[in-house]
């Protein structure tokens, strides 16, 4: 295939006409545009990129929590194929209710029984009973039913890694801080100790499991990166001293800003807010200061940053308004966009992809203009190419 402009996803700028061979799935030659003995796409004025990878999605909407598995599954098929519309060939998805469902929609997108991203999966988040994770409030305590990956202790902790590894999970993901997403929850909160951190990341890596924590406040990101988590997510109210221990350790940070740059951009939007929990709105209003200020770390940091958009916080079909987002605080265009792509391969530990080279997946998006110049392009994909098969083309 042909574009008018062509990025490697490493390099500062986009070349100019270029051509991409595709073989068996990968790419074969990449080369300045000139005659071509196979059958070519001509793109035309688009910038051809490696598929974008999303690090930190929720392909199961967070449902009511007697939605049927079944109905959570629809559901979930259908996030998926909005994300691969959107650009994004790859997701790691960070945790649900159910801990068989991603891992079934993982492999049944891998035999092409569904449209999607490939996936990378943490069936559940693991929580301290009354943490982040734990969805049991408000279920009749009579029944004796806790909904939610819980564990306190060591003992419970190390035996409910192990279950979240037979479950299918690529990654382990914990909940070492409180968030904003429930209404007995505070990201202040800090759910795990020291000791019960450590151990649950070592039993992690024993299984050959790297580990991710959600977490928002310093205290709780030093204790993950003390025990050696992969990454961190969220971080939204770490300061920049944290971020410089992150950045020593090699730790990746998700930083997740669109949640936090929409929601602050709507704080006094009574519409916006009307099908959000009350709790919520005062939550990010109790924080707002904090929430500004450390918006903007990230960006003076040389932390590692990997491309996440908290979907289904925000609807699948904005995930793509992570880039804006984090243009917004500071981040350059070009590291945003090496945040979906060069950045976030090797944090999922996934060579073949993130970089246009011989070799590596085709998996290929194309989109009109030069998201360098304008990086609201991103949510303009109009051309998807996936293992080398064409997923959308919508030539103008």
């Amino acid at each position: 295939m042909v574009a008018d402009r062509f990025w490697d996803g490493i390099a500062d700028r986009p070349a100019g006409r270029t051509a991409v061979l595709v073989k068996r799935g990968h790419i074969e030659e990449v080369a300045p545009a000139g005659p071509q003995e196979a059958e070519v796409i001509d793109l035309g004025d688009r910038t051809l990129v490696p598929g974008f990878i999303d690090c930190h999605v929720h392909v199961v909407p967070d449902l009511a929590p007697g939605t049927s598995i079944s109905a959570q599954t629809l559901a979930a098929v259908t996030a998926l194929r909005t994300l691969l519309d959107n650009g994004f060939t790859t997701v790691r998805d960070l945790g649900c209710s159910s801990p068989s469902i991603t891992a079934d929609l993982k492999q049944a997108q891998r035999e092409g029984v569904v449209e999607g991203p490939r996936m990378v999966v943490a069936p559940r988040i693991i929580s301290a009973r009354g943490g982040h994770g734990d969805k049991s409030a408000g279920l009749p305590e009579r029944f004796g039913i806790e909904l939610g990956a819980l564990a306190d202790g060591l003992g419970e902790v190390i035996r409910t890694v192990r279950t979240e590894a037979r479950q299918g999970a690529d990654w382990i993901k914990f909940a070492g801080t409180g968030g904003f997403g429930s209404e007995n929850d505070d990201p202040e909160l800090i759910t795990y100790s020291q000791d019960e951190v450590d151990v649950l990341v070592a039993t992690a890596r024993d299984l050959g499991k790297p580990a991710a924590v959600h977490a928002f406040n310093d205290e709780g990101i030093r204790r993950a990166a003390h025990a050696g988590v992969r990454s961190v997510e969220h971080a939204s109210l770490a300061t920049a001293a944290t971020l410089s221990t992150l950045a020593d350790k090699g730790i990746w940070l998700v930083p997740t800003l669109v949640v936090t740059v929409e929601f602050l951009r709507h704080l006094d939007d009574d519409s916006f807010w009307a099908d959000k929990p009350g709790h919520l709105r005062s939550t990010f209003r109790a924080h707002e200061e904090r929430l500004r200020e450390c918006a903007t770390h990230p960006a003076r940091s040389p932390v590692r940053i990997a491309f996440g958009s908290d979907a289904s916080v925000l609807p699948h079909r904005d995930n793509w308004r992570e880039f804006p987002a984090m243009v917004s605080t500071g981040i350059s265009p070009l590291r945003a966009l090496r945040a979906a792509t060069s950045e976030a391969a090797p944090l999922l530990a996934t060579p073949d992809r993130g970089t246009v080279r011989p070799g590596a997946l085709a998996d290929l998006i194309a989109m009109p203009g030069n998201p360098f110049d304008d990086i609201d392009c991103t949510g303009n994909v109009d051309f998807v190419m996936q293992d080398g098969r064409i997923k959308r083309h919508t030539p103008s």
